[in-house]
């Protein structure tokens, strides 16, 4: 199929477009920057989800489009609460209105865990406005779509407003971690290669006008994780709990507001989330430490 994948560049949506092409598919992928990851395979479109022209031109043609475009950080959409509705909300209804137009068999959307409870703050409303319009597309103009709500994503090619690649920086270049919420907060972490794993099989027919939800199977309270980064490490860590209420992150669960119920896919065979984490805690220190070279599985200085 032809699919053309808006924010492909980024996190998540650079696995995905891996695991596309790697299916057979013909992948577009459409963001503000060229994917550092493309594939020859893949066509880039350089260009802005609020651009017309663009969306227009990068559908066209398209079986399947996905969005995953736009702020995904918390704590940036509660700094940029206008920027956050125009290119999330906004954004979204312009590739809604084009695939429309185009007839697209199937529109998929990253959505969030967020969606269901009172936390998140503008990020929250932005994914819950969404979910709205994509919905009364579908009943209004027969627009197909799968709603995709993740957990909270780790692995490679992460940055430092993804948590747990934060918390490993932190703790490598520092030895200390600073985290907004408290130390009992439960998050069922899920690792990118699983994420986009299960993200493949929802083109399935039977996933047509689902609302899915993609994370771990590993519940784990926050300190517990900490701890767990401390024994990998095999050293004591300054760890601060902020205890900001005004954070935007939920506690215990994410559930309180009721949108549409979504199922649950987690794939048959998972990343284990201490074998996740330190393959983050490899890639940051190759990262934080280029005079080394990999050796037979270490990591050794380089001859000058």
């Amino acid at each position: 199929m032809n699919i053309t994948v808006f924010g492909g560049s980024g996190f998540l949506g650079s696995h995905i477009c891996d695991k596309l092409t790697a299916a057979g598919h013909e992948v577009t992928i459409v963001d503000l920057h060229p994917s550092p990851w493309l594939s020859p395979k893949q066509t880039m479109v350089t260009g802005n989800i609020l651009d017309e022209e663009v969306v227009n031109q990068a559908v066209s043609g398209a079986d399947v489009v996905f969005n995953y475009a736009g702020i995904a950080d918390i704590g940036e959409a509660n700094a940029r609460p206008v920027d956050t509705a125009r290119i999330n909300v906004l954004g979204n209804v312009m590739v809604l209105e084009a695939c429309r137009k185009e007839k697209v068999k199937r529109y998929v959307f990253a959505s969030s865990l967020y969606v269901y409870g009172k936390s998140g703050g503008f990020y929250r409303c932005s994914k819950q406005a969404c979910e709205i319009y994509i919905e009364n597309y579908q009943s209004m103009h027969g627009l197909p779509y799968t709603i995709l709500r993740y957990g909270s994503l780790y692995g490679p090619r992460a940055d430092n407003r993804n948590a747990i690649h934060r918390f490993v920086h932190e703790a490598l270049t520092t030895g200390t971690i600073t985290y907004y919420g408290q130390p009992t907060a439960l998050r069922e972490y899920v690792h990118v290669d699983d994420a986009s794993s299960a993200t493949l099989e929802i083109l399935a027919p039977q996933y047509e006008n689902q609302n899915i939800i993609i994370s771990g199977n590993q519940p784990m309270r926050v300190g517990d994780l900490f701890k767990m980064i401390e024994e990998m490490l095999g050293k004591k860590l300054e760890i601060c709990f902020q205890n900001d209420p005004n954070s935007g992150h939920y506690q215990i669960t994410p559930y309180a507001f009721m949108p549409r119920v979504g199922r649950k896919l987690v794939p048959p065979l998972t990343v284990d989330l201490g074998q996740g984490i330190l393959r983050v805690m490899e890639e940051e220190h190759k990262a934080l430490h280029p005079e080394l070279s990999q050796e037979g599985g270490y990591l050794l200085p380089t001859d000058d």
